[in-house]
């Protein structure tokens, strides 16, 4: 029986996909299974430290799997796609909810994943989350502006 470790990934697309069921699953070995098993790798969680190499990533998983109670809901929108002979780039919005709260109203990571294809597919290179910046409020009275600079 072939291990979750030689799974195949045949486009960056089927990469991603497995990526996020395995976020919702909390699953470390289908997690870890997406990642170039590399001490190049990256990964920088939203609000954490850059983390580099297959070790760091996969403590990184573990300890945010290891809090386990609530699962959480990601939906990839607003994905674009740069995807190229042997290294896709995929920049898009991650929309976190859970399913503990229904109605509540999820919260928006930019992320950006980059994979690579490998002997065994293609591969997750890096990870980089930075939640969304909130909207200014509205100003009450703004000026027109008297020119334009672009």
């Amino acid at each position: 029986m072939p291990t979750r470790r030689a799974k195949l990934f045949p486009t960056p697309d089927d990469a991603e996909t497995a990526f996020y069921e395995a976020f919702e699953r909390g699953d470390l070995a289908a997690m870890m299974a997406v990642w170039a098993e590399a001490d190049s790798v990256v990964c920088v969680h939203p609000r954490g430290p850059r983390l580099v190499g297959f070790d760091a990533v996969r403590d990184s998983w573990a300890q945010i799997f290891a809090g386990g109670g609530t699962q959480l809901r990601v939906r990839a929108t607003d994905v674009r796609r740069f995807d190229g002979n042997s290294v896709a780039v995929h920049a898009l919005v991650e929309v976190l909810t859970s399913p503990a709260q229904p109605g509540a109203q999820g919260q928006s990571v930019c992320a950006t994943n980059v994979y690579e294809l490998t002997d065994g597919g293609w591969r997750m290179v890096v990870h980089h989350a930075t939640p969304m910046p909130e909207p200014e409020p509205p100003a009450e009275t703004a000026p027109a502006p008297s020119h334009t600079l672009h």
